[in-house]
Formats: C-alpha cells, sequence, structure tokens
C-alpha cells in the first residue's frame, strides 16, 4: 500500500497525473461475489440484474487500473474478467531472492517507481499521454528495458 501511495505521489509531482489508491483486503471475496453475480445474470435473464461490489466501485472510474501486491500475479489475475477497463498486474512470482522488502519489489517491478512507470505506459497505450512520456518516465525512474524478466532469472 505504501508503494502504490509513494507511485501515486510521484505521479502527481512528476507528471501532474492524479491517482486514486484503493487498497484490495480480498480478491478471492472480489471473484466469489463477481461469479456469484454472474450466474444470477444467466440464469434469470429476465430480471433486473444486479451489480457485483466490484463493478459498484469501479463503475464511475476512468483510466487504467494497476493492481500491485506483494504477493503473486495470479492472486490479483483472478478479477480480470470482471474489471472493464485497461487492467495491468505488478506481483512478486516468487520468494527467496531478496533480503528485505525493498529488494523484492525492486527485483520483482513492483516498487513505487515500477508502478508509477506502468501507469504512464497504460495511459500511453490509451492515448492519453504522449509516447514521449513514457520515455520520460523511463529515464526518470530509471526502468532498466535490458534487465532479465524475473521470472526467468
Amino acid at each position: 500500500m505504501r508503494e502504490a501511495l509513494a507511485a501515486a505521489e510521484l505521479l502527481a509531482q512528476d507528471f501532474n497525473i492524479s491517482a486514486d489508491v484503493w487498497s484490495v483486503t480480498s480478491f478471492n471475496e472480489l471473484k466469489r461475489d463477481a461469479e456469484k453475480i454472474a450466474r444470477q445474470h444467466y440464469l434469470n435473464l429476465d430480471q433486473t440484474q444486479d451489480k457485483s461490489y466490484l463493478a459498484q466501485c469501479l463503475e464511475k472510474m476512468i483510466g487504467p487500473i494497476i493492481a500491485a501486491t506483494d504477493y503473486i500475479r495470479a492472486y490479483p489475475e483472478q478479477v480480470r474478467a470482471y474489471v472493464t477497463s485497461d487492467y495491468y498486474v505488478l506481483g512478486t512470482d516468487g520468494f527467496g531472492r531478496s533480503d528485505t522488502r525493498e529488494a523484492l519489489r525492486e527485483f520483482f517491478e513492483v516498487s513505487r517507481h515500477y508502478i508509477a512507470y506502468m501507469a504512464i505506459v497504460a495511459l500511453v497505450q490509451r492515448g492519453d499521454l504522449p509516447p514521449i512520456a513514457a520515455k520520460e518516465a523511463k529515464e526518470k525512474y530509471k526502468i532498466n528495458s535490458a534487465k532479465p524478466h524475473p521470472v526467468s532469472m
């Protein structure tokens, strides 16, 4: 959470981009609820349809969604089917590679700099920012594109 909040601060101060930061206490429960509502929809097409809690939370959101976690990426990935906006996931797909949380986040590319950079890239891909913004963010946050993918190391 602290890294996400710090990433939001970086986006605001460096690129004048505001970001909402949300804490998800259980992607498992969000998925269960969304699946329950999806089942109700297909079993009761003739009735007024409810919205899942996730859909209610995200229905007024604009812009891409970046899910960042110190857990494996599969954890936030489980709600992908129920997110209607651009959805990007950063996570730590392994353990034992780092002696501190900070080193772990840097190794698996889920630090504040990678979160902010992913947000910039997502906005560039949507056409909301010019491509030069991603280049500027990459340099500013020292993102090393030649670094091997963490999962392959």
